[in-house]
């Protein structure tokens, strides 16, 4: 009796990350036989013992020594050999910007190279990395047919279909959210639909390119870092008029063509504030080579991203408009993390807000139960000391981790203000210590303002907002 293993189809996944690990055990469970790709020895070693380094995803923890012992998913360092061995390679390898916020494409451009090598005339090649528009066609597919002297669309076939999903709901956003995807050629883009319909139960949409495709991927993030600016630039009016900008939000969000999103102290992770570059990328480049005047192109994305990130600076004024200046007062920020929930920091706003207060002299401290003592050190960080919490005059809230909830500020002494940069804590549970309660829109910056004219001017936010980061 032959095993399944034998006549299962070959599917390498490349990149082991947060989203190609669960995309390996998803191909795997609908009768793939997954094989990992990454250059990370241990995240390879851990695998192939039937271990998972992905903490976020619980289904993990069972499916993954389940599929290894079904032989069903294994891992590699060996990508090309490994692709030589598949008929499906799917592409999940980072790509991330520099500090002239262009796309850096160091990491995907090695996988790139390394699966040319391997590639098999038939193969299929999917790319769900999000990428600037044109890459797949361009820059993958010439390195594709350089290491593999193989044509593009003739000898393999070549596709690209998004990554659509969040860190610690990939299963469900997998199943629930559909499926975009788009090919070189119409061959490659049919044999992409029919691969995904063969392992998902999602709806598939065809899109006529996969310059298309990268489209959909780049539109749908930049809507919502532009919808956040806009409910940042509502609250910072509500702030100014003595209005309660959330319960606004909700309730024009009733009427059916409102979606605006809440505002907050910032904007992080791996997707909102970094694919709007992506967007911009050819017009950043035209614009540093012929370094020209020209009309405004894509103005909104631009400064969406300028008004976000100044969200750190204006949490920081509306703080001091409360105590007072910051300088050498102790400061106590909640969450490192980009999110509640994610043992994850990549473009954390938790870095903006850290620089804002330091810039206005308070001596920062940090909190955040999902790492350690030494790992916040590690990135920088000066971590809470036992002996300084009744020191600590203002809190911010800048990750809504589940712990906080159980938050006992009644251990702050000294402490006057919070700040809940998410609007995830009880106003009156707050308060009950005493400490004052503020939240971004809450309508109290402009009445706080003008009680203070008499000793002084405060500076408006609009007039930092105009000194903040260039993007």
């Amino acid at each position: 009796m032959s095993d399944v293993r034998d006549s299962a189809p070959v599917v390498a996944v490349v990149g082991l990350g947060k989203i190609g690990l669960p995309l390996a055990v998803q191909y795997a469970r609908r009768g793939h036989r997954a094989i990992g790709c990454d250059i990370n020895p241990r995240v390879v070693d851990m695998i192939n013992s039937g271990c998972s380094h992905v903490a976020e995803e619980p289904e993990l923890a069972s499916a993954v020594p389940m599929l290894v012992r079904q032989g069903l998913l294994s891992a590699t360092t060996e990508t090309a050999q490994a692709v030589a061995k598949a008929g499906f390679v799917v592409v999940i390898v980072p790509v991330v910007v520099d500090q002239q916020h262009r796309a850096d494409f160091a990491w995907i451009d090695a996988a790139t190279s390394a699966i040319g090598t391997g590639l098999q005339s038939g193969t299929l090649v999917i790319y769900e990395t999000t990428l600037p528009v044109g890459t797949t066609a361009g820059r993958f597919r010439s390195s594709l047919e350089r290491s593999s002297h193989l044509k593009a669309g003739k000898d393999f076939l070549l596709a690209y279909s998004p990554e659509r999903v969040s860190s610690g709901y990939i299963f469900r956003d997998l199943q629930n959210y559909p499926k975009i995807v788009g090919g070189i050629n119409e061959p490659s883009t049919d044999a992409a639909v029919t691969f995904y319909r063969a392992v998902l139960d999602a709806e598939i949409i065809p899109m006529s390119s996969t310059n298309d495709a990268e489209f959909v991927k780049l539109i749908e993030t930049t809507y919502r870092d532009v919808n956040i600016a806009l409910a940042n630039e509502y609250a910072r009016y509500a702030d100014l008029h003595g209005l309660d900008a959330a319960s606004a939000i909700a309730a024009a969000n009733t009427q059916p063509y409102s979606h605006i999103h809440l505002p907050s102290v910032g904007v992080g992770g791996h997707c909102i504030p970094v694919y709007p570059y992506f967007l911009l990328q050819d017009l950043l480049e035209d614009e540093m080579e012929q370094a020209i005047l020209r009309p405004a192109h894509l103005l909104l994305p631009r400064t969406a991203r300028q008004v976000n990130d100044a969200m750190a600076e204006y949490a920081v004024q509306r703080i001091e408009a409360e105590i007072g200046s910051l300088v050498k007062q102790e400061v106590l920020m909640l969450g490192v993390a980009y999110r509640g929930g994610v043992r994850e920091t990549a473009f954390s706003s938790a870095q903006l807000l850290a620089q804002a207060l330091q810039r206005h002299g308070a001596v920062v401290y940090v909190d955040d139960p999902l790492y350690s003592s030494s790992e916040l050190s590690e990135m920088g960080y000066t971590p809470l000391p036992e002996s300084r919490k009744q020191a600590v005059r203002a809190i911010v809230l800048q990750a809504e981790h589940a712990q906080y909830r159980e938050f006992d500020f009644g251990e702050f002494t000294g402490c006057e203000v919070l700040l809940d940069g998410r609007r995830a804590f009880d106003r009156r549970a707050v308060e009950a210590v005493g400490i004052r309660y503020l939240a971004i829109g809450d309508g109290r910056y402009g009445a706080v303002t003008r009680k203070h004219d008499q000793a002084g001017p405060i500076e408006q936010p609009a007039l930092r907002m105009m000194q903040g980061r260039k993007s």
